[in-house]
């Protein structure tokens, strides 16, 4: 039956070309915007999923930027820490040379007052951006390391930041004195007699600026195994003399583990014993991790060494100071035979000490060039990931258009020859 008031196949055509139109504007919105998805109603969920990676990808920008500011401190850290450690041992080349007494040590002392005012400028000078990680004075909590954002975490519950951390060196010849006064506790102490080797428990200190010092006292009435004034920092192994600080003493950093302590406290009597002609055989003290180890060769039942390490916050009037991790090379002074043995000593732990914090920024260096690495690599992989959810396959839209214009063509001639139907129906009425 045929009808000029319903043209069925005038409406196929027509649906048929709205269909081949949408699917040309898709395409034509395709190849104009790179993207198979550029809008929340193209595919909500794909759309929606890489958003969140983009902004991902924001923040990690940010980490990179984060991470090249800590590369650079770090940096500065290590090498002038690693120039430290050079003048130092042309420092122990001066004092070795200062043993042998038919030299002029004056002239010797003057080189090492040189080199010591050189070590004081390039810890002052080793700064980036304000921060100086080879100096620790303050007693502030926190203060003693600097976190350096690394990554984001993404998890279900949320995203958290992680942080690298880097604990700042105390390299610095300054110091900060600590005011108020000294009021200690004792804390663990051993007795070497008969007895001859014990171990004392060093305890981690409660915050920076805590004072630790070791009471020394000697009995021997005959003086015939060691000179008993030799080991008496004071009358009785009691932490009330402020005296006693001025020569085995450790003032504890922010950062400073039970085992920084010892070693401190360790490095104290090793100089206070070469100063004091104390020889290792009548008393060493030595770390041991987190305590320390005392011994003696010549002590018996009727000699006795007590060693007691005292406790306590607030400072020790003018005698107590925090910082200098070199601040000994102040006290360098090799114009006399005991000067010049103490020296000896003092040089070789702050060597050591010099050593070790370059090779802990060393490390640290490592460890965010490495994370910046890995987050550049993910950085990538992120960028690709949105790329395959959202992008065009330009290839693919460029077939689908030329075909869907030969549709559309096909498309409006069907419709132009269901819409001439109808006038073949003028010839039934002639």
């Amino acid at each position: 039956m045929s009808s000029i008031l319903t043209n069925n196949g005038a409406m196929v055509a027509l649906q048929t070309l709205k269909s081949i139109n949408a699917g040309l504007a898709t395409t034509q919105s395709e190849i104009s915007t790179g993207k198979s998805v550029a809008t929340a109603k193209d595919n909500a969920a794909v759309w929606a999923i890489s958003k969140v990676m983009e902004a991902d990808v924001e923040g990690f920008k940010g980490i990179s930027d984060s991470l090249n500011l800590g590369q650079s401190t770090v940096a500065v850290a290590r090498q002038a820490s690693e120039t430290v450690t050079d003048l130092l041992t042309e420092m122990k080349g001066k004092i070795v040379a200062a043993q042998e007494e038919n030299v002029d040590r004056a002239k010797i002392q003057s080189d090492i007052n040189a080199l010591r005012d050189q070590i004081g400028s390039v810890t002052g000078a080793a700064q980036f951006n304000g921060l100086n990680l080879i100096s620790n004075l303050e007693t502030t909590a926190g203060s003693g390391s600097v976190n350096v954002l690394s990554s984001l975490d993404r998890s279900g519950s949320g995203v958290t930041s992680s942080d690298i951390n880097v604990r700042k060196q105390d390299l610095s010849t300054q110091t900060a004195s600590l005011t108020g006064t000294w009021t200690a506790t004792a804390g663990d102490n051993g007795t070497l007699n008969a007895t001859q080797t014990d171990t004392l428990t060093v305890g981690a200190p409660s915050a920076a600026g805590s004072v630790f010092a070791i009471s020394l006292n000697g009995i021997d009435t005959d003086n015939s195994s060691f000179v008993q004034a030799d080991l008496r920092t004071g009358a009785a192994i009691l932490p009330a003399n402020a005296g006693e600080l001025d020569e085995i003493m450790y003032v504890s950093k922010e950062g400073d583990t039970a085992a920084d302590v010892a070693k401190g406290l360790a490095q104290a009597f090793a100089i206070y014993a070469a100063g004091n002609n104390i020889d290792s055989d009548v008393l060493t003290i030595t770390q041991n991790g987190s305590s320390l180890d005392i011994a003696s060769t010549v002590t018996d039942g009727t000699d006795t060494i007590q060693v007691q390490i005292n406790t306590g916050n607030a400072g020790a009037g003018a005698s107590a100071e925090i910082g200098g991790g070199l601040g000994e090379v102040a006290n360098i002074d090799v114009t006399s035979d005991a000067g010049a043995d103490a020296a000896l000593v003092a040089i070789e732990f702050m060597i050591q000490n010099s050593i070790d914090a370059a090779a802990e920024f060393g490390s640290v260096q490592g460890r965010l060039d490495t994370q910046q690495d890995f987050v550049s690599g993910l950085t990538d992989a992120l960028k690709s990931g949105i790329g395959t959810l959202v992008d065009a396959d330009m290839e693919e839209a460029s077939a689908r258009l030329q075909a869907l214009q030969v549709q559309q063509q096909l498309g409006v001639q069907a419709l132009s020859i269901a819409n001439q139907a109808p006038q073949s129906l003028l010839s039934l009425f002639r």
